[in-house]
């Protein structure tokens, strides 16, 4: 059973987010403060974390980057009640899957998580352990991406979005089509988007000599060129 822990240090959000994920039967923890989220998680790995990243004991920016050092493996679902762009580009650069501003759905909470875990743990039967594209090589159950000798550690959430354009190469793919395919839901925040294609162009180009791979069709979404011109 998947295991979340839910970090806040408002208990009425808390127990409204406990109430609704434990109806649906995970493993829930609570945390009220950063420090203890980060002590709960040495002790006991989770499987996902609602983190609201402006808490008192300072923000949960510390804990992302933690688990981004000590546990890449762990989903992050981030909340805030500020709404300025700047936060949630600061909480997605740092290793956060999805942003969810306050007041929020608890329903729409719940089909975040549900579609996260979903990812998590596809039929192993439909799920290759690599695919591979001239020089690049995705390694998808360990989220490595092995660039032309060069490793790079990925977030589930860009281990999707490779996965997505590699199976599609020289395909043009709609914003709104990737965001379905990665967060089930055809609402897509270009933001968002935008932090993760920025980190995995950054990814694409580092290898000496090579060229991008990731093209911006402007005004429509994006085309993942196969041979990496």
């Amino acid at each position: 059973m998947d295991r979340i822990l839910i970090v806040d240090d408002e208990p009425d959000i808390r127990e409204l987010i406990r109430l609704h994920l434990e109806r649906a039967g995970w493993d829930i923890a609570e945390a009220d403060s950063g420090r203890q989220a980060i002590l709960q998680v040495r002790e006991q790995p989770v499987s996902l974390i609602v983190l609201d990243i402006m808490m008192d004991d300072g923000n949960g920016f510390e804990v992302l980057r933690y688990l981004r050092e000590h546990r890449p493996e762990t989903l992050v679902i981030a909340l805030s009640a500020r709404r300025e762009v700047e936060d949630k580009i600061d909480a997605l650069g740092l290793g956060a899957d999805d942003y969810m501003t306050k007041p929020f759905s608890p329903m729409e909470l719940l089909a975040r998580i549900q579609a996260h875990l979903r990812r998590r743990h596809p039929e192993a039967s439909l799920r290759p352990e690599v695919i591979q594209l001239n020089k690049l090589i995705l390694d998808i159950d360990n989220y490595v991406l092995h660039n032309d000798g060069q490793r790079h550690e990925l977030t589930p959430v860009e281990c999707e979005l490779l996965q997505v354009f590699m199976r599609n190469p020289d395909r043009v793919l709609t914003k709104r089509e990737i965001y379905k395919q990665i967060w089930q839901h055809e609402n897509y925040d270009d933001n968002n988007l935008s932090v993760f294609i920025s980190r995995i162009r950054k990814m694409l180009e580092s290898a000496p000599g090579s060229q991008s791979h990731l093209h911006t069709i402007r005004g429509i979404g994006y085309r993942f060129s196969g041979d990496g011109r």
